[in-house]
């Protein structure tokens, strides 16, 4: 591991190289494709999770989109609005949502799916195909790493909390 310094180079920061990527990818796709049928980014996170897993609850909804639960909520309520999901009562609890893509939905999705393989195309450009299976297994990792640190610190601020009562 390189010696930590006083200076960040962001062009060599990975949090930023990650962010920079998926934010110029998120803005083209996001004026080009999505922007015509009034749909954000997150929408499009909803929409394809939909397409790809099937009917979801709200709360594993937030999970797989990483969009919070409150924010989830109103943005599901104004796709509702609009025709592209349901949202049902889960069969297993009165307390669950389940939300599912209407035809409308998938009708749009199918048309905006080339698209978004379009702009991925795009942007791995010149990435070989062995290049680009590291580079999705090393995000995931970081991702997972990511995820058990917060895990680790909302139950180490648990124990805390626990002890000051």
């Amino acid at each position: 591991m390189a010696k930590h310094s006083a200076k960040l180079d962001l062009g060599d920061y990975l949090p930023y190289l990650v962010n920079r990527v998926g934010t110029i990818i998120a803005e083209q796709f996001g004026a080009d494709a999505l922007a015509r049928h009034g749909l954000s980014i997150a929408d499009w996170r909803v929409l394809a999770v939909l397409v790809s897993n099937g009917g979801q609850r709200q709360i594993d909804l937030a999970d797989l989109t990483s969009i919070e639960a409150s924010t989830l909520s109103r943005l599901v309520t104004r796709l509702m609005r609009t025709g592209l999901v349901t949202r049902t009562r889960s069969a297993n609890s009165n307390r669950e949502v389940v939300v599912k893509l209407s035809t409308k939905g998938q009708t749009l999705v199918a048309r905006l799916i080339p698209i978004a393989r379009d702009y991925e195309a795009a942007a791995i450009a010149g990435i070989t195909a062995q290049e680009l299976a590291v580079l999705k297994r090393c995000l995931r990792r970081v991702y997972d790493n990511m995820k058990s640190k917060n895990v680790a610190r909302v139950e180490q601020r648990e124990t805390r909390e626990g002890r000051a009562a």
